[in-house]
């Protein structure tokens, strides 16, 4: 399929994941890498009752909370720069 029949398909509103090969496909950003963290046990409680609370699991709430406070420090650092 040529890149124009491809572009006019999507333009159109039409289904072109039947075109494409995903099983490679990754987002670089979005890589995943295990890391350990110990937390005191009220901390941990803490966030067990506040994820609890939005249900969603303990690893969801922790890695929500980073991603805002580091998009903050981000946005701060470039109004601030």
């Amino acid at each position: 399929m040529k890149a124009s029949e491809f572009d006019k398909k999507f333009d159109d509103g039409e289904d072109i994941l039947k075109n494409l090969d995903l099983s490679k496909a990754k987002r670089s950003t979005q890589e995943t890498k295990r890391v350990n963290v110990d937390f005191p046990s009220w901390m941990i409680d803490s966030l067990d009752r506040e994820a609890s609370r939005v249900g969603v699991t303990r690893q969801s709430i922790i890695k929500v909370w980073l991603a805002e406070r580091l998009e903050n420090l981000q946005s701060h650092h470039v109004k601030h720069g």
